[in-house]
């Protein structure tokens, strides 16, 4: 069986889970850089990581490496390698890409040379100079680091953090492939309670629910390369039947909870769109007001930064209260993200652990208060 590269991108601080989850899969690591792992795999593993990943953005074919510190390096470069292996004579294939400490710095110029490059080896192969671009759409990324240039396309299509789920949102949703990462960060256990007391769209717990149900992340959508004629259309339907046989029922339960009503509409509607309900709880309570009775729980939370929601001042008096009331959850475990850099002092106790982890392009901190043992 052939062996092909791919490239699969996670935000920064993701890329130890997401190596996990790709050895998870039974695929070869070859390279870990920031934001990016590269792996080796059949051609399957395009259907079975994009709707498997949790934490990957993206999953790319890896087309070719080679330096480029001069414009012509990069189109003899791009020019050399086996697009034609992918890209039909009616295939429309548009650049995008990014240049970091690099020569070549214009990114304008860069498209425009592998978009040329790209022309006059597909032109050799199938012997036409213009060519229609009316079939299916496969994009070209290139990333240009330290003058190495990696050539890519595309096989997500829209960005995999877009489960189909939340078709609404709070005014500062957590992106759903970060809600993944905080949820494995703090271990779920069937008869422990996952607890989001400012649950919004209800991002953690659906997600939270998912995992402990093994319920695939990109079961119920669909990708950019089941359009590409070059793949063999059997690999998704491969894929997803997979996935619907490795879920799992589970006694799991999540809690969804939130201060504002208009929340708790919208997340009850993620949850059902997500095929969550028999696994998540969702109501309406104030934070500072839950109580654990005979519970076990872990707290998984993303209280707002005042980035968005609330200015600092109130930000660091909501942070002052939740120190003092989840002291009354003992033994559970907290979890908090939040970009304000002096939490601790406001919540009033060091972590156990703190993980440097982004939100877009907000930086976190991940704060993880362990039970005492």
């Amino acid at each position: 069986m052939k062996t092909y590269k791919f490239v699969a991108t996670c935000l920064f601080g993701l890329e130890k889970l997401l190596g996990e989850e790709i050895d998870a899969l039974g695929y070869k690591r070859t390279e870990t850089i920031d934001g990016r792992v590269t792996f080796e795999g059949p051609v399957d593993a395009i259907a079975r990581c994009n709707i498997n990943l949790r934490v990957a953005e993206r999953v790319y074919i890896h087309v070719g490496s080679f330096p480029a510190p001069t414009f012509d390096a990069l189109f003899e470069g791009t020019k050399a390698l086996l697009w034609d292996e992918w890209i039909l004579e009616d295939d429309e294939f548009p650049v995008t890409g990014h240049s970091v400490k690099s020569k070549l710095t214009s990114i304008p110029d860069c498209q425009k040379i592998v978009k040329k490059a790209v022309v006059d080896s597909l032109s050799s192969v199938y012997g036409i100079e213009r060519f229609s671009e009316e079939g299916s759409r496969i994009r070209i990324e290139f990333f240009i680091l330290n003058d190495i240039a990696t050539l890519m396309i595309d096989t997500s299509g829209t960005p995999l953090f877009k489960r189909g789920y939340r078709t609404e949102s709070n005014a500062a949703p957590l992106r759903e492939t970060l809600a993944a990462a905080l949820v494995k960060l703090s271990r779920p256990r069937e008869n422990v309670v996952t607890w989001d007391p400012f649950c919004g769209s209800g991002t953690i717990p659906i997600e939270a629910a998912m995992q402990m149900t093994n319920t695939a992340p990109g079961i119920n959508r669909s990708f950019a390369a089941e359009d590409f004629y070059t793949l063999p259309m059997d690999i998704w339907t491969k894929a997803r039947e997979e996935a619907r046989d490795n879920i799992v029922k589970s006694e799991f339960v999540a809690y969804a909870s939130d201060i504002d009503p208009k929340c708790i509409e919208i997340a009850n509607a993620n949850i059902k769109r997500a095929g969550m309900e028999p696994n998540v709880k969702c109501f309406m309570r104030d934070a500072l007001k839950i109580e654990k009775g005979d519970l076990r729980g872990t707290i998984v939370c993303n209280p707002p930064y005042g980035e968005r929601l609330m200015d600092k001042q109130s930000c660091e008096r909501l942070y002052r209260q939740m120190g003092e009331h989840f002291k009354t959850l003992e033994p559970w475990q907290i979890y908090i993200i939040t970009s304000h850099p002096y939490f601790e002092k406001f919540y009033g106790k060091k972590a156990d652990k703190i993980r440097k982890l982004y939100n877009g392009m907000i930086k976190c901190n991940y704060y993880q208060y362990f039970k005492k043992k």
